[in-house]
């Protein structure tokens, strides 16, 4: 060893003396020793204090080899000191008892420390009955730090919340003490020897670790709260645990390999331990290992077999983790057969138009063409008793299930081993076929309750997407529909104006202006229906952009129409006014209020119109003196498709006027009084157009 990594061994330790001795003067103070002892407190003094004697030790070892001796066992002895810490708070609010599944963690802290005792005893005194000693105290020692990481994690992971904040220093300052000394000496077992550079360090890291261990102490006396052991963190631990153990195991069996294989020792010894790397790979990547593991620490560490709210969670976030309506089925089937690690599944739905069931999803599953009648007593079975059928339990026991009989297509599914039935709202809307799971599960009341409450869940969320669907198809068909119904309103107009024509042809046929006049009005007629067939393939919207349009000369064109059916229609034009919209729509919603007027006033009565500007807008003022409405009819049903007054209307060119003058942006206001008259008031968005602009104005002359 040269001078500076010596010195630094040196400052390492000594800082480990005296912070550490500072550590244990803190705890004394703070009552760790004083009655009433609490167990745990005492774990931690005494850990804190042979951590110190380990520093103090390691100083001397400069002096004497016994003062190492002297210090590997007071390294042993403080990881005892820290497994009873650990395991104490393990057993917190558990009445001072383990949980039955870390009942034998004690033991094998007594083994490991045991054994690490006897070889650092024995071996400097040249014992080589049982090998050399030296690399057997450094596979003891690696085991130390392995079993305290287990410890650990079942503390950090288990702890509540609200203690949380106070253990999480304690956890990384033993974390970093526990993994630096796992690497040392897993290092150490590799190459046969300490690595002289880590091991000078080993001192200084941790000296530093007092500083978190310090923090926990300081946030509050009481820093750690009951602990609860969930099933997953029992099974990443037991995980752990095994492959620690392992490990141990395959490299003592490397140590003996090279020891007495002679010539080929060390050849062996790379052999076994690379192909034991590769069989621990295998394992941790085998789904059937990870299952049976899960099985056993659920069926001897718990009461329960299951988390249900690690369960629940894990069941809903995988059926609302489908990104297309086609996938919840399949999302369904995973679902179900997670839970019992089954590797595939099938589900079988029944369709909206049919009565029978077919499958509409699979995974990992054989997929079937096999129908089932809704009303076969298989079906009836299912929705009556909402039992879940164990098919090997049904093979060997059929008379559990009374005069259930299966069908034949599905005793043909060889992978076929329970059935789920998906019940909602009392009704049978499909069942899930689950695949053989990957190691034996006793399918006892809580598996049954489970899959039973867990397919009820799956049924309402099927039924839901189900229900979605329809609705969409629904609202299809209602866009459809009121498309349909514009286009019927557009199409009575125009029957009504070619209706009016050929009655006035009986008289004035022979007229050369009225001969003009129905051409010009035929032209037209077909125009409106070449629009309302290219706005029934291309939908509600009418084909174009919207843009500039002059109000007065829609309000001119109207009254020509008025004038030629003989009806006096005073307007009103104070200004040029322009509006944002579609010229073609705007002349038929104005014209619509424009024959609404006429249609509810005498031919005595007074038909008007004005057009100015108001407000920022444009507007446009149509009265009239006739029958008028109520205002509970026009406060509740004017603007409703299907409600009008008239003996023969359909109520839609009210909804279609007020529906496109929201698109602009603008209002429809009715003041009516009945037997007194209407007035309707349109604002529309005023499109302002100076001279010499370059904007392009529909109708502008």
């Amino acid at each position: 060893m040269d001078k500076q990594t010596f010195a630094l061994t040196v400052v390492g330790y000594v800082l480990v003396a005296l912070v550490y001795g500072g550590f244990a003067l803190r705890l004394l103070a703070m009552g760790a020793a004083r009655a009433p002892r609490n167990t745990s407190a005492l774990y931690l003094l005494f850990a804190v204090v042979f951590s110190a004697l380990w520093g103090g030790c390691q100083l001397m070892s400069v002096v004497s080899p016994w003062w190492r001796l002297l210090a590997n066992l007071a390294d042993i002895l403080r990881y005892g000191c820290w497994f009873g810490f650990m395991l104490v708070l393990c057993r917190s609010g558990r009445d001072g008892k383990l949980p039955s599944g870390m009942a034998w963690l004690p033991l094998v802290a007594v083994v490991l420390l045991g054994l690490g005792l006897v070889t650092q005893i024995l071996a400097p005194f040249g014992v080589v009955a049982f090998g050399d000693l030296g690399e057997m105290a450094l596979m003891w020692a690696m085991a130390l730090p392995v079993l305290a990481l287990v410890l650990l994690e079942q503390i950090y992971r288990n702890v509540t919340e609200d203690s949380r904040w106070n253990v999480k220093p304690l956890s990384l300052g033993l974390a970093g003490l526990f993994l630096f000394d796992l690497y040392l000496y897993s290092q150490a077992v590799l190459f046969k020897r300490l690595d002289s550079d880590a091991l000078s360090v080993r001192g200084a890291v941790h000296a530093l670790m007092v500083l978190l261990l310090l923090l926990s102490t300081t946030r509050r006396r009481d820093w750690i709260s009951s602990i609860r052991v969930s099933q997953k963190a029992a099974f990443h631990s037991a995980t752990l645990l095994v492959a620690g153990a392992y490990l141990i195991f395959i490299s003592a069996v490397g140590y003996y390999v090279r020891y007495f294989g002679g010539e080929w020792g060390r050849a062996l010894q790379v052999g076994v331990v690379f192909s034991a790397l590769i069989a621990l790979m295998v394992l941790a990547l085998s789904g059937s290992f990870r299952a049976k593991l899960r099985v056993l620490v659920g069926k001897h560490f718990f009461r329960y077999r299951y988390d249900y709210r690690e369960e629940w969670l894990k069941f809903t976030q995988t059926l609302s983790s489908n990104h297309a309506p086609q996938d919840t089925g399949q999302q369904v089937v995973r679902a179900l057969a997670d839970m019992l690690d089954s590797p595939g599944g099938g589900l079988w739905m029944k369709g909206t138009s049919e009565s029978v069931f077919r499958q509409t999803a699979h995974w990992n599953l054989v997929a079937t063409a096999a129908k089932e009648d809704a009303e076969s007593s298989f079906c009836k079975f299912l929705a009556s008793s909402g039992w879940v059928i164990n098919l090997e339990e049904y093979r060997s026991f059929s008379k559990r299930y009374g005069d259930l009989t299966l069908p034949l297509w599905l005793q043909d599914v060889t992978q076929a081993w329970l059935i789920v039935p998906l019940t909602a709202g009392g009704e049978l809307i499909g069942f899930v076929v689950l695949a053989r799971a990957r190691t034996n599960i006793d399918v006892n009341w809580e598996v049954n309750d489970l899959l039973k409450t867990a397919g009820r869940q799956a049924a309402s969320y099927l039924a839901q997407m189900r229900a979605t669907e329809a609705l969409l198809e629904v609202r299809k068909f209602d866009a459809f529909n009121r498309m349909s119904a514009f286009v019927v309103h557009d199409l009575k107009n125009i029957v009504t104006q070619l209706s009016l024509m050929l009655k006035n042809a009986k008289r004035l046929h022979a007229n050369p202006e009225f001969q003009q006049d129905m051409l010009m009005t035929v032209e037209n007629s077909l125009d409106r229906m070449r629009q309302l067939m290219l706005q029934l393939r291309e939908g509600a919207t009418p084909p174009g952009t919207a843009v500039g349009v002059d109000l007065g000369t829609i309000v001119q064109r109207i009254s020509l129409v008025a004038a030629k059916r003989g009806r006096q229609f005073e307007v009103t034009l104070v200004d040029r006014v322009v509006t944002r919209g579609h010229e073609e729509r705007l002349e038929r919603i104005i014209g619509h209020i424009v024959q609404n007027a006429f249609d509810a006033t005498d031919p005595s009565g007074r038909v008007w119109l004005n057009l100015d500007r108001f407000n920022g807008h444009a507007r446009v003022e149509i009265g009239d003196t006739g029958q008028g409405m109520s205002e509970e009819f026009v406060q509740e049903r004017l603007f409703k498709p299907f409600q009008t007054t008239k003996q023969a209307g359909m109520g839609i060119g009210a909804y279609e006027s007020f529906q496109y003058v929201q698109e602009l942006g603008g209002k429809i206001l009715v003041n009516s009084v009945l037997n007194e008259g209407t007035l309707v008031t349109l604002l529309l968005p005023l499109f302002e157009v100076h001279q010499g602009s370059d904007l392009h104005v529909l109708g502008a002359s």
